[in-house]
């Protein structure tokens, strides 16, 4: 080889590894989002400034698609979803077919890939992700057409008349994660054309088909179907988060202390318990979360809870601690796989007595029995407040409670991405 070949040899490699190296960021820093989304203490500017961060690394594979789609190509291998989400979206900016049905069929391959790939269609502009998802919804292939419906809920698109079809049909109701995700989508477009296809499984064997229809029930205005979230709430499992999370926003204020009680008879539930509490939204409680103070390994979440209700923000008003040493958060080193946080990880320790003291005074201000969002009525104006301003923990409740008023609008994704 003479010299110009081994120069040139040796820029491939170089330009190689840095294209390599590109997939394992973009890879990471997705992940990354992934975790934070749903944190207590990530922003809109936050979330929008990793995610430039991410744009960042996609733009450098688009710069050389040869190399970039050979380093995406490699790393599907992996199965992971941050692998999955990487090379979907530089498959699908290319046009390229083989290389969009070789990231699609890797994706769907994985049952953690899978989530990535989800997500590329969420993350992608319309013009590009709208086609592919109606091409996936035409299909005769039963994971395709999920892999449609699910690129529908994330962007909040409506595929129509697809779903009314894939609704009745009977192949596709034997697919359990399509006809579970259908369902799901039912709610949040508000489709209130649907609701015989929601009332055929509100009672279903099947208790993800169950959830569900019953979740999306309510989102369509039915509350009185609340009563059938009561085993997801008592039982954990998969379901019972996001049956806490709705079904203590539309109960009475005293059939959920009923509820809370019943779910506090096992004390494995005290987490759940003191999620509820905050959800629920009732100042009568609070006293008692601030008792909950006192345990280190409820501390934080009852600090949560308490600002849930009543607006307090604890860092603000300096009624929290510094962070124990033990703390564990997420670093930026796209080497280390140990990205899994704490589930409090990145809420404040409360300092209880001064917080007891400060309720002492300011308590007298809220109404037992009336429920309250972050120290106020829930009211739209609020909410939309809320929407734009406040962490995104809070975001996906005053999404939630949006909906609960507004029966018409689509239930708002508070986890897409905002720096489009």
């Amino acid at each position: 080889m003479d010299i110009t070949a081994r120069k040139s040899s040796g820029h491939v490699l170089a330009y190689r590894d840095l294209y390599e190296r590109g997939a394992v960021d973009a890879a990471f820093l997705w992940l990354l989002r992934s975790i934070v989304i749903d944190q207590p203490h990530y922003t809109t500017s936050d979330l929008a400034e990793l995610e430039q961060r991410l744009d960042a690394q996609l733009d450098l594979l688009m710069s050389s698609l040869e190399l970039g789609w050979d380093a995406c190509e490699a790393a599907l291998e992996l199965q992971q979803p941050g692998e999955a989400f990487t090379a979907t979206v530089v498959a699908m900016r290319s046009h390229d077919i083989e290389k969009i049905q070789k990231a699609i069929q890797s994706g769907l391959a994985g049952k953690q890939s899978i989530k990535g790939l989800i997500s590329a269609f969420g993350w992608l502009p319309a013009e590009i992700a709208q086609p592919w998802a109606k091409r996936l919804l035409s299909g005769k292939d039963m994971n395709h057409k999920f892999l449609g419906v699910a690129a529908c809920s994330v962007r909040r698109d409506d595929p129509g008349e697809v779903l009314t079809d894939i609704l009745k049909r009977e192949d596709c109701r034997q697919h359990l994660p399509l006809h579970a995700r259908a369902l799901r989508l039912v709610g949040e477009l508000r489709r209130q054309d649907l609701m015989p296809a929601l009332q055929m499984n509100i009672g279903s064997k099947n208790p993800t088909l169950s959830f569900w229809a019953n979740w999306s029930s309510i989102l369509l205005g039915q509350n009185v179907l609340v009563k059938n979230l009561q085993p997801f709430v008592l039982m954990p499992g998969p379901h019972q988060a996001r049956a806490i999370q709705l079904a203590f926003r539309v109960l009475p204020v005293e059939q959920g202390r009923e509820w809370i009680s019943a779910l506090a008879k096992d004390p494995a539930n005290l987490r759940a318990v003191i999620t509820a509490t905050g959800v629920l939204g009732d100042p009568h409680a609070v006293n008692w979360l601030i008792s909950r103070m006192a345990d280190p390994l409820q501390a934080r979440l009852a600090g949560e809870a308490f600002t849930l209700i009543t607006g307090i923000d604890l860092e603000r008003h300096k009624l929290s601690t510094p962070p124990s040493e033990q703390a564990v958060v997420p670093n930026d080193n796209a080497d280390d796989n140990n990205v899994g946080l704490d589930e409090d990880e990145n809420l404040p320790w409360p300092q209880a007595d001064q917080i007891a003291a400060l309720w002492r005074n300011h308590g007298q201000h809220f109404l037992v029995g009336r429920r309250y969002f972050l120290g106020k009525a829930i009211t739209p104006e609020w909410l939309k407040n809320r929407l734009q301003e406040s962490p995104q923990r809070q975001r996906h409740a005053a999404a939630l409670e949006l909906a609960l008023i507004d029966s018409q609008s689509r239930l708002i994704n508070t986890r897409e991405r905002v720096a489009a």
